[in-house]
């Protein structure tokens, strides 16, 4: 890695590093340059890959990319913007330890500021990578970041609720391990209530906790329960899709063109992105 490069993460994981110390931050999943530089645009102080979004933007199922396609979305999204960017690196795209550290190294070349290793393990049998192997997992990403100088912010993520295997205490308990491994933030996606997550909050204080707000949450509700960080996976493109999916449906089946008018102008388009000139 570059001394420039190096620098330019360095700062920006430690922007990132602040915004989890205190209050509560929404960092909200960009699936492309285009949507990653509009979220900024709004204000956004950080922004975090979507491995859903990216997958479906390229006409794949979630978790159907390969390592080298999700480097190269890593690198267009950190690029385009100046606000720091967290990857969803699913499980590191390795199961040994050794993998994942090689996979973590690779991963910081790109210029994000953090990444997020998962404990799911991809197999419908046994899906989430046992108890041992997936804390030497989260050591190895540990490892991989501070030989690499970039103060790069790693988050544990526990997939439980997501994999088939809602366990709470189980989840506490792999969070809990993964922040002695060394995770900063701790992410358990699917908790199914505010007293769960209310749970996880307390279980794992002081390190700071990523949500994803479930139907009816509020950012005043998670932020007064202790919530330090919301993020919305694939949600927003999904959104996107909805859109799509409306007016193509319309076009194929009634030859009719409605849901066209509900789009957003070309000349609005155009001014949320700026040209720079020759």
């Amino acid at each position: 890695m570059g001394s420039d490069v190096k620098n330019m993460c360095m700062n920006k994981a430690d922007r990132l590093r602040e915004l989890h110390q205190s209050g509560c931050f929404v960092i909200p999943n960009p699936w492309d340059a285009g949507s990653a530089k509009l979220l900024a645009q709004l204000g956004f102080q950080a922004l975090a890959t979507t491995s859903s979004g990216f997958a479906w933007s390229i006409g794949r199922r979630d978790n159907h990319v390969t390592l080298d396609e999700a480097l190269a979305y890593f690198r267009a999204i950190a690029s385009a913007v100046d606000v720091p960017v967290s990857a969803d690196f699913e499980h590191g795209f390795a199961a040994d330890p050794e993998g994942v550290a090689a996979n973590v190294t690779k991963a910081l070349e790109t210029g994000i500021a953090g990444l997020s290793i998962e404990d799911s393990s991809k197999y419908d049998a046994n899906p989430l990578f046992d108890f041992d192997l997936a804390v030497k997992r989260m050591h190895a990403a540990r490892r991989a970041i501070d030989a690499s100088g970039t103060h790069a912010v790693l988050t544990g993520r526990s997939e439980g609720f997501i994999a088939g295997r809602p366990d709470l205490d189980e989840t506490i308990r792999r969070l809990k391990a993964y922040a002695d491994a060394g995770a900063d933030c701790l992410f358990a996606p699917g908790l199914p209530s505010v007293e769960a997550i209310e749970k996880v909050v307390h279980a794992v204080a002081p390190k700071p906790v990523n949500v994803i707000p479930f139907k009816g949450a509020t950012f005043e509700q998670l932020r007064s329960i202790g919530v330090r960080r919301i993020s919305v996976g694939g949600a927003l493109a999904r959104s996107a899709w909805t859109g799509f999916f409306a007016a193509a449906k319309e076009i194929a089946e009634n030859g009719t063109f409605t849901e066209l008018g509900r789009a957003i102008s070309t000349a609005e388009m155009n001014s949320q992105f700026v040209t720079k000139e020759s």
